[in-house]
């Protein structure tokens, strides 16, 4: 049986990057465009007037824009629409969005100039729950956790996720093979399983094989963790 195609909401402020996207993804086999809008507001229009069925298992949300930013709208999903993964698409790279759409309850954050072959992936990832960061997103996040709560409200937003922080401890100790090793250093750099694939010579789906098991031995939640556990880690 085919499974059902990733629906997605398009939300951006620039027509024409609206329209571009739109084309880019409706020729992508299991991903369908259910609409897009100009802003936060319309974004919340949409989604209002949408009927349970119909609601985008995605929303792609850019960071500025006019009315209600993707911050503001990103929280209010959160709390309106939890079934819906919003993912950040945006040409802006500061902390105050990385950290407050992040806190917002975004999955993921991308910049533009991210691949459409990795944009694709990342919305499918997110569709399945998993939170997607570009190498930017993800190397801030990494860097807050790592010098700690005190670091003003940045380390309070990469802490929202919950649970305790992973304790770095030696590969041997966690059970990792060399080759999980090897797959845990690269997620630490923000690589995606494509990335991860091509870099070691292996399947895609290897690579997220490893990934699942690497967290089940370091008993960790997700991606983000896991490249703070190797962060942490003493350098071989």
């Amino acid at each position: 049986m085919t499974a059902a195609a990733v629906r997605v909401l398009i939300v951006d402020d620039q027509i024409l990057l609206r329209q571009g996207l739109r084309k880019l993804l409706e020729v992508e086999e299991g991903v369908r465009i259910v609409g897009d809008a100009r802003d936060g507001v319309a974004a919340l229009d949409f989604l209002d007037g949408a009927c349970e069925g119909a609601l985008p298992d995605v929303a792609l949300v850019d960071a500025r824009m006019p009315r209600m930013d993707g911050v503001a709208l990103i929280e209010r999903m959160a709390a309106q629409y939890p079934g819906v993964a919003a993912v950040v698409l945006t040409t802006f790279d500061d902390d105050d969005y990385i950290f407050g759409g992040m806190r917002a309850g975004a999955k993921g954050y991308l910049l533009k100039d991210t691949p459409p072959d990795e944009l694709v992936a990342a919305i499918r990832r997110a569709a399945r729950g998993e939170t997607v960061l570009g190498g930017a997103a993800a190397e801030r996040i990494v860097g807050a956790l790592l010098a700690g709560p005190a670091d003003s409200g940045a380390g309070e937003a990469a802490d929202s996720g919950g649970g305790a922080e992973p304790t770095p401890g030696s590969p041997a100790e966690a059970g990792l093979s060399e080759r999980e090793l090897e797959v845990a250093r690269l997620v630490g750099t923000g690589a995606a399983n494509r990335e991860i694939a091509r870099g070691l010579f292996i399947t895609e789906g290897t690579a997220k094989n490893h990934v699942t098991s690497i967290l089940r031995k370091l008993g960790l939640r997700d991606r983000t963790q896991l490249a703070v556990w190797v962060n942490r880690r003493p350098r071989d």
